[in-house]
Parts: structure tokens; sequence; C-alpha cells
């Protein structure tokens, strides 16, 4: 028989600007404290020296995580020319100097070549498994580390600034897996010179942004009451880009016991949809989300049930 979760079930997506100075594990816990959640998890992390949007995902939205960290983000970041580091952040030991300072015409000449599909070799100091170890544990113990080079993908790559001659502000829209510190010590090397990531800010993961984040004062402040639920967000938020399929009350049962759903009888209340297989959707019983579905062998199978009990996807709960 499975333990029963400590703490109040809430199901839904905060979207938390992280503060300087903690790790995304950091700020899952404080949620978790400050809202007596029983599931918390978070779409994508964050260094501890980056700040911005670290979506949360509460209850049942945590199994929609991997919609975020597969989802595209944007960085406003600022890089510091003519200082390399260990750790390509101002974090780390600095390891060579260049008197090169690039200016918009030379750095804008080169941006192209950092969109699309790149090669990127990640940091020594992140958190990539080598034989079984974290490559930072490894590099903070003095070993040598030497990862292989990866393809990631860059939407678009933009000069925001040159607030003076040692740096320059940009954003990048980049997809999964892409290392900014990584892309700073390319884009100088590719200049001529050296540098590393002097501030990293998230304003964008997926659907969430700075405009619907909240900070953790300003959660602390609404405290253990329901005033946090009025930032929650629906778990579907994170699946905004997969359609959603209206269920009959008996269709969405099978579907939420396990059991597919013919494509036919829901294709004949949906004349305008097409249902091409391996199309991934949102199986919804009126308001409630009751599957991620995906349309296979003319049938709709559930790929992850979610167990909600009510239509707004949140269950109601009394804080008082």
């Amino acid at each position: 028989m499975a333990r029963k979760r400590k703490g109040t079930p809430i199901h839904g997506w905060l979207a938390i600007d992280k503060p300087l100075g903690l790790s995304s594990a950091q700020v899952v816990g404080k949620v978790r404290w400050l809202l007596n959640a029983a599931k918390v998890g978070h779409g994508g992390t964050l260094d501890p020296l980056a700040t911005g949007v670290l979506p949360i995902a509460l209850g049942e939205a945590t199994k929609t995580v991997s919609y975020v960290m597969d989802g595209s983000k944007t960085y406003r970041w600022r890089l510091r020319w003519g200082q390399a580091t260990t750790t390509l952040d101002r974090e780390g030991e600095i390891t060579e100097t260049s008197d090169i300072r690039p200016d918009r015409a030379v750095i804008e000449a080169v941006l192209g070549r950092f969109e699309g599909a790149i090669e990127q070799i990640p940091p020594a100091f992140s958190a990539i498994k080598v034989d079984g170890e974290r490559a930072y544990d490894l590099a903070r113990a003095g070993e040598e580390v030497e990862l292989k080079s990866r393809i990631v993908h860059i939407e678009s790559m933009r000069l925001v600034d040159l607030p003076d001659a040692d740096h320059a502000v940009f954003e990048t829209v980049a997809g999964k897996g892409t290392y900014i510190r990584s892309l700073a010590r390319d884009i100088a090397q590719a200049l001529g010179t050296c540098g590393h990531v002097a501030e990293l800010r998230r304003i964008a993961c997926g659907p969430f942004t700075e405009q619907n984040a909240i900070s953790l004062e300003t959660l602390e402040e609404l405290g253990h009451g329901p005033g946090p639920r009025t930032f929650l967000l629906p778990i579907e938020t994170a699946l905004d880009d997969i359609p959603a399929l209206a269920l009959t009350e008996s269709e969405a049962r099978r579907l939420q016991s396990g059991c597919p759903v013919s494509v036919l009888h829901v294709a004949a209340r949906h004349p305008q949809t097409r249902f091409a297989a391996g199309t991934m959707c949102r199986a919804m019983d009126g308001k409630r989300m009751v599957a991620l579905a995906r349309i296979e062998s003319g049938e709709i199978r559930p790929v992850r049930v979610l167990n909600l009990t009510n239509e707004q996807g949140v269950d109601d709960v009394d804080h008082a």
C-alpha cells in the first residue's frame, strides 16, 4: 500500500521569479514549506547565480514537467569581455585575460553562427553526469573534466546593448540543453578574445513569463492562506500547444481508468479536427483535464492520467 503524502494536495503551476543565490532545489523546498504542498517539482533548472522565471509544478502538474523542460527558454544575459573563468561565469577563478574588446559591428557579424542547430561543449561545472558522478563535483575536486560536444538549438541571438567597453548584453531564445555559459565562451573565442557570463536572467520558460511570475517574498507575505491561489496557473498552462479533445463523461472515465477510447466516436463530434497517428492531446471532461493522451491505431490512449477532483483542476481545500 502506497504511503500517503503529507501536506495539502494543490494542483497547478506557479511561476516563481527566482532570486540570486538560491538553487532551484532550494526554491522548490521554500514553496513546499510556504504552501504546505504535498508534491512539488520544477520545470528547468537555474543556477544559483541566475535569476528569473522558474516554473514550479504542484501536485498533478508534476506529470507535465517534461513539456516545459523540452520547450524554448528566453534569456537576457551580460557577457564580460577579456576574462575567462573556470566556471564560465563570475563565480570562477580567472584563467585567461585579453585586451580585445569587440565593437557592435563585429559582434553582430558573428551572431548568425550561433543560431539554428549548433555544436556546443557543456561547461565542466555542470550537472551532467560523467561515469555516474556530477561533472561539477569532479571539477570542484580538481579533476580534469572532458565533456563531449552535443547539438543544441538556438532560435535567435540578439545583441541588446553595449553598456561599456567591457560588457555586452544579449537576448537568446534557446532550446533544451543549451548552456548560456558555453555560448558566452564560444562567442568570445569567435571574436578573438575571451569572456564569461557576468549576469544571467531567464525572462521566459515556455509559456511562463516575467509577467505571470511571483517573487518568493510576495508568496511569503501571502502566507499559508488562500492568497497564493490567486497566482496558481492551470495544469494546461504547460500544454498550450497541445490540442484539447472534449470527451463525454463515460469516455473520460474510461480513459482515466487506463483504457483507450475509439477515435471514431470522438472524431464524429470534431469534424474540423485532424486525428493523425502520433498526435498528443489533452483529454478534457468539461474544464477538467483527465489525461495526456496519444492517438495510435485508431484509438485515443492515455499517456499520463491526471487525478483531479473538480472542473477547476484544483482541489477545493479549506486553508482556514
